[in-house]
């Protein structure tokens, strides 16, 4: 006997599948006249039947989809465990914060101790450490990695360190050697950002499997996407629970959503100064958020997730081709690998040379006009941003090739959707630029 509620939905994603296949349809590239983007969503028929699927639940927060994205997004980057959150930003918040929990006993951090970190970088990569009273220690990077200089990061250390939390710049895994030797010698909790470099390597390993925690993105512009979306990565139990609570409100209790009692002694915890057997799914340990994302975004994400390696071929294809016809151009300082690693590039960054008598804010109008987009280096330096003037950095040496990268940098895209026929026309019109 058939289920007519089963044959409905088949017919509906069947339907969605197809008006997908006809609005995904890819126009001809005009130069000059059709967008080239520094960044975007890659869509198939399935990713739509997915969100149409987990829609059709009517099972608007995390349930089945969220569980199994999780167990995937693990299993592909080889951590333990992971949590799926509400963006890249949100994740980034989680994971620094779980680790100022008092259930971390002694080594949870505490107001004023030092994280170290970068000024060249995105907001939300240095935000949690101010946020949660921390104090930032920043270094200089290195031009061509745009990471940071490992020797810096070892006279960064002093007695009040407790942590490292930095980001893979586009995609490229900072020196993952001396930051694991750091951590090791001198006791310090890592961070790893890896929200620009999901698929990304070193020594063979993927980024975010490094970390005590560290997170990815799944914003449009990132490898994958669940539109809005993010995850924090986990190697222990016992910080993944701190995790989940701050994500969840800052609760105690850790169901599942949808879930009761799955300590099997709701009504029998006494905690804080709350009566014995106050529910345990209304006490709350940390001072949390409500960072969670819905089952129909965790969807999608499990769609996007079976491209990914596609996804991450074409990014370096694409990287390699600009940097083929980019390489012979004077005055352009390009990007290079970090050693050991192979990047999943985000993007694909270029330092005018200071002593190149071109004006970058012309070249990034002239670009513009020509419909080819442009993204500077996030923040530039992170201190000279006005929301930052008052915040109180220590600064380790100087901060040149930061400054340098401020006023002389800039990426353009690499993503999937881009074609060779795009990335020609990117390097033909600064190339033409430049020599002109």
């Amino acid at each position: 006997m058939t289920d007519p509620l089963k044959d409905m939905r088949k017919g509906i994603l069947h339907a969605v599948g197809e008006f997908a296949e006809a609005s995904l349809q890819t126009r001809e590239f005009v130069q000059g006249q059709t967008p080239v983007p520094v960044s975007g969503k890659v869509l198939f028929p399935a990713d739509y039947q997915a969100l149409v699927d987990a829609s059709l639940d009517g099972w608007l927060t995390a349930g089945r989809f969220t569980t199994a994205f999780q167990r995937a997004l693990a299993k592909y980057v080889g951590a333990r465990s992971a949590v799926f959150v509400n963006s890249g930003s949100s994740a980034n918040l989680v994971a620094l914060s779980a680790l100022t929990s008092p259930k971390l006993h002694k080594r949870a951090l505490k107001p004023g101790d030092e994280v170290l970190t970068v000024a060249m970088g995105f907001p939300t990569t240095v935000n949690p450490i101010i946020q949660n009273g921390l104090r930032p220690v920043v270094v200089d990077i290195n031009l061509g990695t745009y990471d940071a200089i490992p020797e810096m990061l070892r006279e960064a250390v002093g007695p009040k360190t407790r942590a490292i939390m930095m980001a893979h710049t586009l995609g490229n895994p900072f020196d993952l050697a001396t930051v694991q030797e750091l951590c090791k010698e001198h006791g310090l909790w890592l961070v790893e950002d890896s929200c620009d470099a999901l698929g990304s390597t070193y020594d063979g390993k993927r980024t975010g499997s490094f970390g005590d925690t560290a997170t990815a993105s799944f914003y449009p512009a990132h490898h994958i996407t669940t539109g809005e979306g993010g995850a924090v990565f986990v190697k222990s139990p016992l910080v993944r629970k701190q995790v989940e609570s701050f994500r969840d409100w800052g609760r105690d209790c850790y169901c599942e959503t949808g879930h009761d009692n799955t300590c099997l002694k709701r009504f029998e915890w006494q905690l804080g100064e709350l009566p014995e057997g106050y529910d345990h799914k209304y006490i709350y340990g940390h001072i949390g958020y409500n960072l969670k994302a819905t089952d129909m975004q965790a969807a999608l994400g499990l769609s996007q997730l079976t491209r990914l390696d596609e996804f991450v071929a074409r990014r370096r294809a694409n990287f390699a081709h600009l940097e083929s016809r980019l390489k012979d151009v004077e005055g352009l300082i390009l990007p290079v690998a970090t050693p050991n690693s192979e990047p999943s590039w985000f993007g694909f960054p270029i330092t005018l040379d200071p002593a190149l008598d071109v004006n970058r804010e012309a070249l990034l109008r002239f670009l513009d006009a020509r419909l080819i987009g442009t993204r500077l280096m996030f923040a530039g330096n992170i201190m000279k941003q006005p929301a930052y003037r008052e915040v109180d950095f220590r600064v380790v040496g100087n901060l040149t090739n930061t400054d340098t990268v401020m006023r002389r940098s800039f990426w353009v895209g690499v993503y999937p959707g881009l074609t060779t026929p795009m990335l020609d026309f990117i390097a033909d019109s600064i190339i033409e630029f430049i020599e002109g």
